[in-house]
């Protein structure tokens, strides 16, 4: 791999983990675009890792807050550390969740769901989810004082349906969120916490997977830029996603993956099927 497609990958890595507008979808199109396929599952590990230390690094006040008032609670039950330790719980419920099912359904991802028409397909689900919680749901005020175990159930399923491709996991557990009347500010927090354990989870499932040939056939400079790529684009895109929200409307994101779906459809031959 090139350093350039090292870098083009990293980026879109970055930009796309943590915004509604999935990941995958990405990887997919520049794949098409650039003629290279995706590198296996070792470049993959990489790129998610750099994205999990810029979600642990931006939000390591609250999580560092979680985790002390978890352990907390069992000598000090207090209201402040019974709060970070339901929202402890809520995060590894929902976790257990996808983790399962997605187990579940691994064997079950078929290749036609990694075609184009296919992500096309559920970019416009994804769109159409963004719309609905835009145009026809009115936004709750619940915190994270108020969550309940079916919030985290709910959210866990939802979370499951990334393992479509096309399906934004950032997208889901935020629609999710919102939809069980959670507030904006809760909702981004809850989903970008989820990310951790989900994508660590996956990591430590695969890596007997991960084979010496692919990182020789990567190259070390290659791995070292991408994953300093994509922890860069990953922070820049938890800040400008958190700042988005406090001024704008998810409406724009569904705009993007229509557009996106039909660029998709149109110009990308509906035969081609992409390992990744």
């Amino acid at each position: 791999m090139s350093i350039l497609e090292a870098i083009l990958f990293g980026i879109v890595q970055g930009l796309t983990e943590f915004l509604p507008i999935s990941s995958t979808a990405h990887i997919v199109i520049t794949q098409l675009i650039l003629g290279t396929p995706f590198p296996g599952l070792a470049f993959e590990i990489y790129l998610h890792i750099a994205s999990i230390l810029a979600v642990v690094i931006y939000f390591r006040k609250d999580l560092l807050a979680v985790i002390v008032g978890f352990f907390r609670y069992f000598k000090t039950k207090s209201a402040e550390n019974r709060v970070h330790f339901l929202f402890a719980l809520y995060i590894i419920v929902a976790t257990f969740i996808t983790g399962g099912l997605g187990i579940l359904l691994k064997d079950y991802i078929g290749d036609n769901m990694k075609s184009p028409t296919f992500i096309s397909v559920t970019l416009v689900v994804t769109g159409l989810g963004l719309v609905f919680i835009e145009r026809f749901h009115r936004y709750g005020n619940r915190t994270e004082k108020e969550m309940t175990f079916l919030d985290s159930i709910i959210v866990g399923l939802a979370q499951t349906l990334s393992v479509l491709p096309g399906i934004s996991r950032s997208g889901a557990t935020l629609i999710a969120a919102l939809v069980i009347g959670l507030n904006r500010e809760t909702a981004v927090r809850y989903s970008f916490l989820l990310v951790i354990p989900v994508i660590l989870g996956s990591t430590v499932l695969a890596v007997g997977d991960v084979s010496r040939d692919i990182f020789a056939a990567i190259g070390t400079p290659a791995l070292v830029v991408s994953f300093i790529t994509t922890f860069v684009f990953s922070w820049l895109g938890i800040i400008w996603l958190i700042d988005f929200l406090k001024r704008s409307k998810l409406i724009y994101f569904a705009i993007y993956c229509f557009v996106v779906a039909i660029l998709v459809f149109l110009f990308i031959d509906p035969t081609t099927v992409i390992d990744i």
